[in-house]
């Protein structure tokens, strides 16, 4: 039986499957049986290349953007229109067989935006080109849900198939410590009140993962798929813009009752685009830092445009590629430091507009 057929089996046993208190400990271990086989589809073949020619594209530019919607929602006509780059257009579904970049320029920062073919329901089990697809869509650093506006209910189904390739859609991690101890069996311990999951849950997902001896920390009131994200340790949490393209066919009045936040667009006529590319830019947080050689003067002209969060460390490896293993310290101007010139280490974390020098040993 492959990977798709013990997915489907276990995916019917637990609808058949009523919750109760007799029922728990079953429950847990059908939904970690489930989220470990669909870790082995998120995991690379190890025969190589999947033979999906297209799909391996470098990282360029300061951030990386992923377009990701069903067949024929217009993502091809918005990438022309958003960058340089030309992607097919047609009226017909699956135009784009590959994966096309392109990159967008907005206030000194090169955002690549990627094409992505469509997916369709069953992705996640490899239907289509879903695994090559999700696959992208999981090393983005912000991506972009498209919708045509007359099939607005894509979005639960596109959100279900990037949940089941563990991709967190607009999500925090789950706020629970795991530590695996030699013996004393397994420690629960909650900062709230657990509402949303019991003891034997918990006990059935971690023996489940191998672990009979360990603490547990819950800060949050999780569920048992929280608590399974967390210890499989395999999930991204990605942020994502939800755009409703072709807005021009059917007005925004029939989009109010929509549960989730958009950006009402049309790709042809070219509504909304720039209000689209300084959403995108604000929501991937740049931050404009500024590099100095020892005894000169700070380059104040191009600025090092970077993520906010960013490290020294960090710096140096977007500097060269051997320059963490050269560092001595740093010297550091700016917001993040207490005194001008200060001198800092790897971990040291920088803010807009500081200036760093790297002192080698």
């Amino acid at each position: 039986m492959g990977i798709q057929e013990k997915i489907k089996e276990l995916d019917d046993e637990l609808h058949r499957t009523q919750k109760n208190k007799a029922t728990e400990y079953h429950i847990g271990i059908i939904k970690s049986k489930l989220a470990k086989l669909r870790r082995e589809l998120i995991a690379p073949s190890k025969g190589g290349s999947s033979g999906g020619g297209g799909f391996d594209v470098k990282k360029n530019g300061d951030a990386t953007v992923a377009m990701i919607g069903m067949p024929s929602v217009g993502k091809s006509t918005l990438l022309t229109k958003l960058t340089n780059a030309e992607s097919k257009i047609a009226a017909y579904a699956f135009t784009t067989l590959k994966c096309i970049p392109g990159m967008m320029v907005y206030n000194d920062a090169k955002i690549q935006i990627l094409d992505l073919p469509g997916i369709i329901e069953g992705a996640k089990e490899g239907r289509g080109r879903g695994r090559e697809v999700i696959a992208v869509a999981r090393s983005a650093d912000l991506l972009l849900i498209m919708l045509d506006a007359a099939y607005t209910r894509q979005y639960e189904l596109i959100v279900g198939e990037l949940e089941g390739f563990g991709i967190r859609v607009n999500k925090k991690p789950p706020d629970i410590t795991v530590k695996k101890i030699p013996r004393g069996g397994i420690n629960i311990n909650s900062t709230v009140k657990l509402t949303k999951i019991s003891e034997k849950e918990i006990l059935a997902v971690a023996n489940e993962y191998g672990m009979f001896n360990g603490n547990i920390l819950f800060r949050h009131d999780a569920t048992v798929d929280d608590f399974i994200d967390a210890m499989d340790g395999n999930r991204v949490y990605i942020q994502a813009l939800v755009l409703i393209n072709k807005i021009d066919l059917v007005g925004e009045k029939s989009l109010k009752s929509l549960p989730f936040d958009y950006i009402p667009i049309s790709a042809e006529k070219g509504t909304n685009i720039e209000a689209l590319r300084e959403r995108i830019h604000r929501s991937l947080k740049f931050i404009k830092l500024f590099t100095k050689r020892r005894g000169e003067k700070a380059d104040l002209e191009e600025p090092l445009i970077v993520k906010k969060g960013i490290t020294v460390g960090e710096v140096c490896d977007k500097l060269h590629r051997d320059l963490r293993k050269e560092f001595k310290y740093a010297l550091v101007w700016g917001k993040s430091v207490k005194h001008a010139g200060q001198r800092i280490g790897l971990d040291h974390i920088l803010e807009d507009g500081d200036i760093v020098s790297i002192v080698k040993k």
